[in-house]
C-alpha cells in the first residue's frame, strides 16, 4: 500500500546547491511513485530558515513550476533544529510518513527506498546511519566520534553516527509534538518517542556545493546543548569532584597541624599557589556547568515559541495545524 510522504528539508543559504537538490528530489520522488511506495500527492517541503541569499526566491519559483514542492518561510533564523521541527510539525497532519534530510546532498537519497520498506515492515522510526566518515576531515571525524562516545557515557540514548536523516511515521510525529522543550536536540528526542525503530546504513557523500553551516563554534554549541539537554551527570560529576577535594583538604589540614606541632611551619609558595589556581579553576568550571543548566531552565520557563512561520506555500490552500 502506498503512503503519502513528505520530505522535510531545512534550508539556510542554500542557493548554490538547491537547483541540483531539487533536480535529484524530483527524480527520486517519481521513482518512488512508480514503484508504488508513495502516493502521487506526496510532497517535498523546503523550510527557509531566515536565509540571507536567494534561497526563498528559489523555493517560491520551485513551488510555482512544480506541484511537488511546498515551502515554509520562518520569520527569522531559528537554527537548524528549530527549522527542521517547523517542517515536521507542518507536515505531520498532511502525511503518513515524513523523511527529514539536509539540502547539501550528502545524504544518499537511494536510502529512502529502504526507509519506506522498513516502515512497511512495522517500524515507526527509521534512522539513517552513515557507514563511515571518510568524507570528513580528521578533526571533524575524531571530534564527532568523541561526542557520540561522550553522550553514550553520560547515559544518553543516541544512535551512533546518525545525524537528522530519518523517517518518522505520522504517529511518531504526533508523539514528538508532545515534547515541549525549547532547547532542541532532535537526535536525542527521537529515541525518547519510543515505538519500533530500525537502522538503515548508507554511504555519505561530500557536500555538493556551498559551505558547511556547522563551523567549529556551532558544533561545540550543538554538542553542549545535546549533553546538557539529556543528562545531569555533569552536575553529579561536580558533586563528586567537590567531595574528593573536601577529603583531600582534610588530609592537608592534618598535614598542616602535624607540621605546626613539629615546628616545620615554613611551607613553599609553589604548592600554595598551585592549590589556589587548581581549586579556583575547578570552581569557575563548576559554575560554568551549573550556569548552562540554569540558562536552559531560564529559556524553558519563558515558554517562547520555538519558531514562527511567516509564509506557507501549498497548492491545496489548507492551513495545517502547526504545533510550535
Amino acid at each position: 500500500m502506498a503512503n503519502r510522504l513528505m520530505v522535510v528539508i531545512p534550508c539556510y543559504n542554500e542557493e548554490e546547491v538547491l537547483p541540483e537538490t531539487s533536480k535529484r528530489l524530483i527524480a527520486k520522488m517519481h521513482s518512488l511513485m512508480e514503484k508504488g511506495l508513495i502516493t502521487e500527492d506526496s510532497k517535498v517541503l523546503l523550510v527557509n530558515d531566515g536565509s540571507k541569499d536567494r534561497t526563498w526566491e528559489m523555493i517560491t519559483e520551485l513551488h510555482k513550476e512544480n506541484p511537488l514542492f511546498e515551502g515554509v518561510k520562518l520569520s527569522r533564523n531559528r537554527g537548524h533544529q528549530n527549522a527542521l521541527l517547523a517542517g515536521l510539525m507542518t507536515a505531520r497532519n498532511r502525511c503518513d510518513i515524513s523523511i527529514s534530510m539536509d539540502a547539501d546532498l550528502q545524504d544518499d537519497m537511494d536510502a529512502m527506498d529502504r526507509f519506506i520498506e522498513k516502515y512497511n515492515e512495522g517500524c515507526e522510526i527509521v534512522y539513517g546511519v552513515r557507514n563511515k566518515r571518510e568524507t570528513d576531515t580528521w578533526f571533524k571525524r575524531e571530534t564527532a566520534l568523541f561526542f557520540y562516545r561522550l553522550m553514550k557515557g553520560l547515559g544518553v540514548d543516541i544512535t551512533y553516527n546518525h545525524a537528522d536523516y530519518r523517517l518518522m511515521s505520522n504517529r511518531a510525529l504526533n508523539a514528538l509534538a508532545e515534547f515541549r522543550e525549547v532547547n532542541l536536540f532532535l537526535r536525542g528526542l527521537a529515541p525518547l518517542v519510543g515505538f519500533q525503530s530500525a537502522v538503515v546504513y548508507y554511504d555519505r557523500s561530500e557536500r555538493f556545493a556551498g559551505e558547511s553551516k556547522y563551523p567549529l563554534k556551532k558544533m561545540l554549541a550543538f554538542a553542549i546543548d545535546g549533553i546538557t539537554s539529556f543528562s545531569v551527570k555533569p552536575l553529579r560529576l561536580i558533586t563528586s569532584v567537590g567531595f574528593v577535594i573536601f577529603v583531600v583538604s582534610l588530609f592537608m589540614l592534618l598535614y598542616a597541624l602535624i607540621a605546626w606541632i613539629t615546628g616545620n611551619t615554613v611551607a613553599g609558595w609553589t604548592s600554595m599557589l598551585g592549590s589556589i589556581w587548581l581549586i579556583g579553576g575547578i570552581q569557575l568550571l563548576s559554575l560554568g556547568v551549573i550556569g548552562e543548566y540554569v540558562g536552559k531552565i531560564y529559556n524553558e520557563t519563558k515558554h517562547r515559541p520555538r519558531f514562527i512561520i511567516d509564509r506557507y506555500l501549498n497548492r491545496q490552500g489548507d492551513d495545517p495545524v502547526i504545533d510550535d
